[in-house]
C-alpha cells in the first residue's frame, strides 16, 4: 500500500511559551503576574509565536469563588489586558481560562484567544465540567456554579493553520480532538489550558496529551497552573508540556512557577499521518463518522 502525500496541516512551524503560573486571592496581583511574565517570555526569547497561560490564571480555582472574579467578556478588565498585550507584542495569545459572567447571569469557564492585534479569534466555554468524586483522593464539583458550554471550539490560526482548543476536562473526551483533526477542519493542534490535581495528575495528565495525539496525529499543548503547596487549597497538578503527533512529550515543565519553551515542527504532522494514515482508513461503513452528519456544533468565536 502506498502511502498518500500530504500537505502538512501546519504551514510553518510554531514557536510557543507556556506560562505556569500560581494564582492567589488577589486578581491585581494575578494580572500583573501575567504581564510579567509575558513580558519575559517575548525578551527572553523574542522570536515567539504564540504565549499561552493556564486554567483560572486570573482567580483561585474553587467552586465558591468563581462568582466572586467573574467578568464580562470582552469588557472585563482581563480581555482588555490580553488583548493590549498581544497587540503590543505582536504574538498569539491562548488565554488560559477565566470566569466568565454572561448576559442570562450564568459563569462559564472560558478560555479566549487572541491575534497579534489584540482581536478575541476564539472563545470556548468548558463543555465537560469537573464534576467527580475519587474516595480517599479528591471530590470536586463544577457544576455548583458554573454552566457547560455547548460547542466544539475550531479556528484558524492566522498563516499556520486550525487549532482545535479545550479547557481541563475536556481533555478525557476523545471527541473534541477528533473532531478537530478531521476534516474539513485537519488541525495541526489541540491546546488544553487544565488543572489537573495532584490525584488525577500522576493518574493521567501525560497518558491523555499522550492519547490525544496518537489518536488524531496532531500536537498536544497543556498548560497547567504551578502547584501552590503554600497557599493551600486546590492543588495543581503543574507539568505542562507538549506532546507532538508520535505522542513522544517533547517539552515538559516541573511543578513550580516556569516559562517552557517549545516549538511546533510543520514536517512532523507529515511525516507521521503519512507513515501510519490513519486519517484515512477509517471504517465509516462499521461506526459511522458523527463529525460529517452534520450533528456537531463547531464555534470560531
Amino acid at each position: 500500500m502506498t502511502s498518500p502525500v500530504l500537505k502538512s496541516p501546519l504551514s510553518k512551524s510554531l514557536r510557543i511559551a507556556l506560562l505556569q503560573l500560581k494564582a492567589g486571592s488577589d486578581k491585581s496581583a494575578n494580572l500583573a503576574k501575567v504581564t510579567k511574565y509575558i513580558e519575559e517570555a517575548v525578551s527572553k526569547q523574542p522570536k515567539i509565536d504564540l504565549v499561552m497561560l493556564p486554567e483560572c490564571f486570573n482567580s483561585p480555582y474553587a467552586v465558591d469563588q468563581f462568582r466572586k472574579y467573574a467578568e464580562t467578556i470582552p469588557s472585563g478588565e482581563t480581555t482588555k489586558l490580553l488583548s493590549d498585550l498581544a497587540k503590543k507584542h505582536e504574538i498569539y495569545i491562548v488565554g488560559g481560562s477565566i470566569p466568565e459572567l454572561s448576559d442570562d447571569d450564568k459563569i462559564y469557564n472560558t478560555s479566549l484567544t487572541f491575534n497579534p492585534t489584540g482581536e478575541i479569534i476564539a472563545k470556548h466555554r468548558k463543555a465537560h465540567l469537573f464534576d467527580i468524586n475519587i474516595p480517599n483522593g479528591i471530590t470536586f464539583q463544577e457544576s455548583l456554579t458554573l454552566t457547560g458550554g455547548d460547542k466544539a471550539t475550531v479556528f484558524k490560526l492566522g498563516e499556520y493553520g486550525n487549532v482545535g482548543l479545550g479547557i481541563c476536562y475536556d481533555i478525557r473526551f476523545p471527541e473534541l480532538a477528533s473532531i478537530a483533526s478531521r476534516s474539513p477542519n485537519n488541525s495541526f493542534a489541540m491546546f488544553y489550558p487544565g488543572a489537573f490535581n495532584t490525584t488525577t495528575g500522576p493518574l493521567h495528565w501525560h497518558l491523555l496529551a499522550r492519547s490525544r495525539a496518537v489518536d488524531n496525529e496532531l500536537f498536544t499543548v497543556l498548560c497547567s497552573p504551578a502547584r501552590d503547596v503554600e497557599g493551600g487549597g486546590y492543588q495543581a497538578y503543574g507539568h505542562s508540556l507538549v506532546a507532538d503527533p508520535y505522542g513522544k512529550i517533547i517539552a515538559e515543565a516541573g511543578e513550580g512557577e516556569e516559562i517552557l519553551y517549545a516549538e511546533l515542527d510543520k514536517d512532523l504532522i507529515t511525516k507521521a499521518r503519512e507513515g501510519i494514515p490513519v486519517h484515512y482508513q477509517r471504517r465509516f461503513d462499521i461506526y459511522g463518522d458523527f463529525v460529517g452528519d452534520g450533528s456537531v456544533k463547531v464555534s470560531d468565536k
